[in-house]
């Protein structure tokens, strides 16, 4: 899997979600990259069932399960600071059987999908975060074909970043500290679309004027 970068770019000033997604892929059309039909990545949360968590006072842990166009074989689990699993298509079938022990928090359920770009070794996706009816951001997938190695590239990630994000150009994605020089895997991208999404989550309980 080659080295990605998931972050979020704010809603520009006065613009509408969408608006701000057109003006991203405008400034991507015209450096020349062409559209490679769509994506999804999806994220249902699951806590744990009170009644596997007793009476030792522990508190229900989080489960995220996760779904990604580029992945259609595979299901992705994801636990909040620990692993994340990847396991077949048929692991959704497996939560409703486990449902004594994780319930779904079906109202917290979020995903990103919107247009794919191809530009050069580059693979660029915009995305519409939405969580029930209503978008709540964007997101920016950018992924570098020719590497594995998430240090080799990412001043190269970054300077084609900026050539359309400006200075909404993210930092470095936490999970590649703990790469150093290791191969990077699509469980890397997953663990960032799962921060992404929660940031989003976190930011909608934070009533700010002038969104909408």
């Amino acid at each position: 899997s080659a080295v990605v970068s998931v972050s979020q770019v704010p809603v520009a000033e006065g613009k509408s979600v969408q608006q701000t997604v057109e003006i991203l892929t405008r400034k991507l059309e015209v450096l020349g990259a062409e559209k490679q039909g769509t994506f999804c990545v999806d994220c249902e949360t699951y806590h744990t069932a009170a009644s596997t968590i007793g009476s030792q006072g522990q508190t229900g842990k989080l489960m995220y399960v996760m779904h990604n166009s580029e992945y259609p074989l595979s299901c992705f689990a994801l636990f909040e600071n620990g692993p994340c699993l990847i396991a077949d298509a048929n692991f959704d079938i497996l939560m409703v059987k486990l449902k004594g022990f994780f319930q779904n928090a079906k109202a917290n359920k979020i995903e990103s999908r919107g247009t794919r770009y191809q530009y050069c070794d580059f693979l660029v996706k915009v995305g519409t975060v939405t969580m029930g009816p209503s978008a709540r951001g964007i997101s920016v997938e950018v992924e570098y074909c020719p590497c594995v190695i998430a240090n080799d590239c990412w001043n190269l990630l970054m300077e084609f970043m900026q050539s359309f994000m400006g200075n909404h150009t993210p930092g470095i994605p936490s999970v590649f500290g703990t790469k150093h020089d290791s191969v990077y895997s699509p469980a890397d991208t997953m663990v960032q679309y799962m921060e992404l999404f929660n940031k989003i989550r976190k930011q909608q309980q934070v009533p700010v004027a002038g969104m909408r």
